[in-house]
């Protein structure tokens, strides 16, 4: 019998600005990573004294920190990953994600205080692997994204209690198994398994045949060019019951390398479903919720492989759907005047409504009827960017709150 738990809400930190935008959206834990060893190369990441911040802030709000430590490193590298083990550890970080055997022997080496958590790398698909894991000293196994509802089901009935699951949720998917791939090294020389994915998968191809240079053929009929390994987005927003089933300890989002924005977006989104749908088990999740899905900039959503197969291959094009945008961030709110301060960050005008998300409340509508320049002159247009314009309003917007319009 599985039991149904309220799992963990696990949200992805790039920098200080995700990881605030995380804290106030409500993530249970976030997952970031050091300057080395992580497997994003592209967000800033943290230094030594970012993280041991990090830790503190998070730590002071009841929210734990893994660091990814998920890379395979070459022998030049391990030279390096002592000190960084002892950092972690000295900072109070909750548990490492890690891929490799060669560094989780290290991790209780030199940070043993430090939880270990099996990353979605090392392709776990059956609770055989997961207990020799558990075995080997893991507090948690993340579980390769290639699996249906019952496997996951199979492997918590046949694995002790005391080893967490964790599971992506929301997020971009890798064409390859579990994010193994050689793609970007072999065509760029930037190596995918230490972080520094290039992304060839998401490009458009052509068949050229090998006597006729220059001459190209459509992969596609009549279709141009193909993405023919470009992935759909994952979107398990409307399947929280079924994951409560599961008895998956935590769900992941993906999306280190994404805005903070998005970070708040969706943390925000999965942070009201799991929590409508624990309190109310059955009842379709309400409108709203599932809508804040699709307010950031996405490839077109499917399930993964939690139905079983379900064609997860996008290949007429590469873009993304961009239904709604950011048009302005609230700096603050003049209680007496009744006057919101706003930072814009696209173009809006005088009568359109937006709605808003702000720190824990759920999204509601304003309208801008009334919009003043910062010298509290009547405008009809915000004209550009970081353009400082005030919204008459008796909604007092809290600071922080994104302004979005639907396009």
């Amino acid at each position: 019998m599985i039991n149904r738990i309220k799992p963990e809400l696990l949200a992805p930190v790039g920098d200080m600005e995700r990881l605030e935008s995380a804290l106030n959206y409500g993530a249970d834990a976030v997952y970031l990573a050091g300057k080395t060893f992580g497997m994003r190369a592209a967000p800033s990441n943290f230094s030594d004294e970012e993280l041991a911040e990090a830790v503190k802030r998070c730590h002071e709000k009841g929210v734990k920190v893994y660091v990814t430590c998920n890379t395979i490193p070459h022998n030049d590298e391990i030279a390096e990953l002592p000190r960084f083990l002892e950092h972690c550890q000295n900072v109070g970080v909750d548990a490492f994600i890690i891929a490799d055997l060669g560094v989780m022997s290290m991790a209780k080496q030199y940070a043993p205080k430090v939880d270990v958590h099996i990353s979605t790398q090392a392709g776990i698909v059956n609770y055989q692997t997961a207990n020799a894991f558990y075995q080997m000293g893991a507090k948690r196994v993340v579980l390769a994204r290639e699996l249906s509802f019952p496997e996951i089901k199979e492997i918590r009935e046949n694995t002790p209690q005391d080893l967490e699951i964790e599971a992506f949720v929301h997020g971009a998917m890798c064409m390859s198994f579990s994010g193994r791939c050689l793609l970007s090294s072999y065509l760029t020389g930037r190596d995918a398994n230490r972080g520094d994915c290039a992304q060839p998968c998401r490009w458009e191809y052509t068949l050229m045949e090998g006597k006729r240079q220059g001459e190209y053929f459509d992969i596609q009929e009549e279709k141009g060019k193909t993405f023919i390994m470009n992935s759909r987005d994952m979107c398990m927003i409307d399947h929280i019951n079924e994951i409560l089933d599961c008895g998956i300890t935590s769900l992941k989002v993906e999306g280190r390398a994404k805005s903070a924005y998005y970070v708040a977006c969706i943390t925000n989104a999965y942070r009201k479903a799991i929590d409508f749908t624990y309190e109310n088990p059955g009842e379709p999740l309400p409108q709203w919720i599932h809508d804040e899905a699709d307010k950031i900039s996405h490839r077109e959503y499917s399930t993964g492989f939690y139905m079983g197969t379900e064609p997860g291959q996008k290949t007429d094009t590469g873009s993304y759907i961009r239904e709604y945008e950011v048009v302005a961030i609230c700096e603050g709110y003049d209680e007496e005047n009744k006057l919101a301060k706003l930072s814009q960050r696209n173009r809006f005008f005088k009568g359109q409504t937006a709605d808003v998300l702000e720190p824990q409340s759920d999204v509601y509508e304003v309208k801008f009827d009334e919009i003043f320049d910062a010298d509290m002159n009547p405008i009809d247009v915000a004209p550009h960017p970081t353009y400082t314009v005030y919204l008459k309003t008796d909604h007092p917007i809290k600071k922080g709150a994104y302004l979005r319009v639907k396009k």
